[in-house]
């Protein structure tokens, strides 16, 4: 049989999370109910490294628990608050055994104690240095914004560390479309500069849901794989 042979089928990128198939993967992970499981304030409490860990970090009041309760479909399922630095351990959050969400507390709050902060800023960032499981961190940046003297200082010391990581733009229903697409843009140069950073921000809304689609696909990519049952 004659014939032009069909062109290989082009590869996958295993990084891209924008594709039909990676968009369904992100909604089945998010779509069975998230659980508490533990908050604890010094690293020994933490459970053993079993899961997948995806850590939240960023400053105070950037809207970490408001973006774990989008991504999850349950509005209080991380306490909210409008009071900067409420959140003072590490809680983590168990999604069908699959991946753990650790919600980090936030960095920056200048109210707080000093000898607060400091505590608070080792213990996070042993566990970001130090956990096994954990394989991203969402660095959030307000997106009315963008980066403070104290993200730039955590984005140097990330490029430093083994964990790769992902900056996630919060609050974006409240930034003009030109200024929101100049700051991804920028970011997007810099992190392209930067060892151990994924090249695309990802803009996002907790209250609009712009983003939050994306970012499950993008973590759906780093959990466990489900294992379906025989029929």
């Amino acid at each position: 049989m004659s014939g032009t042979a069909a062109p290989p089928a082009a590869p996958v990128d295993p990084d891209r999370y924008d594709d039909p198939d990676s968009i369904e993967a992100g909604r089945k992970l998010f779509a069975r109910p998230a659980t508490f499981v533990m908050g604890v304030a010094k690293l020994d409490q933490l459970p053993p490294a079993d899961l997948p860990e995806v850590a939240i970090a960023g400053r105070s009041n950037v809207g970490k628990s408001s973006l774990i309760n989008a991504l999850t479909g349950q509005g209080s399922l991380a306490r909210t608050s409008n009071t900067p630095g409420r959140t003072q351990q590490i809680n983590l959050f168990d999604l069908s055994g699959r991946l753990t969400l650790v919600d980090l507390p936030g960095y920056g709050y200048a109210q707080a104690p000093k000898d607060l902060v400091q505590r608070w800023t080792r213990m996070v960032f042993a566990y970001l240095r130090g956990r096994p499981s954990l394989l991203r961190i969402c660095l959030l940046i307000d997106a009315r914004h963008g980066t403070k003297k104290v993200d730039d200082d955590v984005i140097e010391m990330l490029g430093k560390a083994a964990v790769p990581f992902q900056v996630v733009l919060t609050k974006a229903d409240l930034v003009k479309r030109a200024d929101l697409e100049a700051l991804t843009l920028a970011l997007a140069a810099r992190l392209a500069k930067t060892v151990g950073a994924m090249p695309n921000p990802i803009p996002t809304s907790s209250r609009s849901q712009k983003g939050i689609e994306l970012l499950r696909s993008a973590l759906a990519k780093l959990a466990r794989p489900q294992i379906e049952t025989p029929r």
